[in-house]
C-alpha cells in the first residue's frame, strides 16, 4: 500500500471515498456516485444521488431515466461532498466527460475516468491537471497501439464511398461518442449529404443535438428503398453489422470505426471490409505523454493493459499500480 491516497479505496467495482462518503463510477447503486462520463460501464442506474457534469446527467437520463438529486457540475467548477473538494475537468472522451479532481488533507488525485488526446468537435478536449497521484485508463496501453491522424481515417471512409457509387458504406459505431464524432468528423472534411442512422442511433445522436453539437442533415434509414441509399453513407451499431436487416441494403461496404481495427486479426473476424481506426481511448504514447507531461507522484491504472502501463511507469521511476477494477469493459470501443 502506498503512502499516497490513503483516503481512497479501491474496490472490484469502483474507487469509494470514505472523507467524501461517494463512490465514483461504482458497478453497483450506491447512495452518492461521482460520475466521470455516460458509457455503461461507467455510468450506472439506481443511485441515491450522482454528481456529473450537466450532459452526463443528461445522458444519464436517457438512459435510465429520471435521476432524482442529480446535481450538475459543469467544467472548473468545484463542489465540496463530505469533507473532500470535487473539482470537474474535460477529458475529451465523449459529450460531458470528466475528469474529476480530488482535493483532501494536502493532497490532490486526479479521477480520470476514459480519456483522449486527439481531436473532437463533439466535446472540449482534454485539460492537463497536475496531481499527486494521477488515476488512469489503460484501454490501449500498450506500444503496438497507434492511431493514426482522424484525417486519415475518414479520407479512407470518403475514398471508399467516392469509389463505389453503386454501393452504400455501412459504418458500425458505437452509440454513445462514437457515432456522434464520426458524423463531426464527416462534416469537418466537407461531406455535407445526409447521413442515415440505424434507429439505435437516433436517441442519443439527437440530444447531442439538443445539448449544442451540430451534426448536420441526419436521417433514419428505417423504410428508405434500396435504390435511395445506393452512394450513401449508414451507421450503425457495431452489433448489427452482420444483421439480416443490412441485406435491404445495396452491398454494403463495411466499415467498422473502433480503436481495435488497429488488430488486423480483429477486423478480419468482424468480416470488416474497410477497418478505421478510430478511437475514443489515448494510445499508447498518449497515454504515456500524459503522465510525463503530469508528473505525478504515483499512478494508479484502472483497468486494460496494466501491466504494460505499470511496467512502463516503474522504469521512468514513478511508483505505480494496477487497481484491476472489475466490470470495465472495451464494449465497442
Amino acid at each position: 500500500m502506498t503512502s499516497l491516497g490513503t483516503w481512497l479505496t479501491p474496490a472490484n467495482d469502483g474507487i469509494y471515498c470514505p472523507p467524501g462518503d461517494f463512490w465514483i463510477d461504482p458497478g453497483n447503486p450506491q447512495a452518492r456516485a461521482l460520475i466521470t462520463h455516460g458509457h455503461a460501464d461507467h455510468a450506472r442506474g439506481g443511485h441515491g444521488r450522482v454528481v456529473a457534469t450537466p450532459e452526463t446527467l443528461a445522458i444519464m437520463t436517457a438512459r435510465y431515466g429520471p435521476q432524482p438529486g442529480g446535481l450538475a457540475v459543469g467544467y472548473g467548477h468545484t463542489v465540496t461532498v463530505g469533507e473532500v473538494r470535487a473539482t470537474f475537468y474535460p477529458a475529451g472522451h465523449v459529450l460531458g466527460s470528466a475528469q474529476i479532481l480530488l482535493e483532501y488533507n494536502g493532497e490532490r488525485i486526479v479521477v480520470s475516468g476514459d480519456y483522449k488526446r486527439s481531436p473532437d468537435p463533439t466535446c472540449p478536449p482534454f485539460v492537463p491537471v497536475p496531481c499527486d497521484v494521477f488515476i488512469t485508463e489503460a484501454t490501449f496501453a500498450l506500444p503496438v497501439f497507434h492511431h493514426p491522424p482522424v484525417e486519415k481515417e475518414i479520407g479512407k471512409l470518403l475514398d471508399a464511398r467516392a469509389s463505389a457509387p453503386e454501393r452504400c458504406v455501412l459504418v458500425g459505431a458505437y452509440a454513445l461518442g462514437k457515432a456522434q464524432r464520426l458524423i463531426a468528423l464527416l462534416r469537418q472534411a466537407g461531406y455535407d449529404r445526409p447521413i442515415y442512422l440505424h434507429g439505435a442511433l437516433l436517441p442519443l445522436t439527437r440530444l447531442y443535438e439538443k445539448l449544442g453539437v451540430k451534426l448536420g442533415d441526419i436521417q433514419p434509414m428505417a423504410g428508405l428503398p434500396k435504390a435511395a441509399l445506393k452512394g450513401e453513407i449508414i451507421l450503425c451499431p457495431p452489433s448489427a453489422l452482420a444483421d439480416r436487416w443490412s441485406r435491404r441494403l445495396p452491398e454494403p461496404i463495411t466499415a467498422l470505426a473502433s480503436g481495435w481495427m488497429r488488430l488486423r486479426q480483429r477486423a478480419r473476424q468482424r468480416n470488416v471490409e474497410l477497418p478505421l481506426v478510430l478511437s475514443d481511448h489515448a494510445d499508447w504514447g498518449e497515454l504515456t505523454a500524459t503522465i510525463e507531461e503530469l508528473g505525478p507522484a504515483e499512478v494508479w491504472v484502472t483497468h486494460g493493459r496494466e501491466e504494460a502501463l505499470v511496467h512502463w511507469c516503474e522504469r521512468k521511476g514513478i511508483s505505480a499500480r494496477a487497481l484491476l477494477l472489475h466490470g470495465r469493459e472495451d464494449e465497442e470501443e
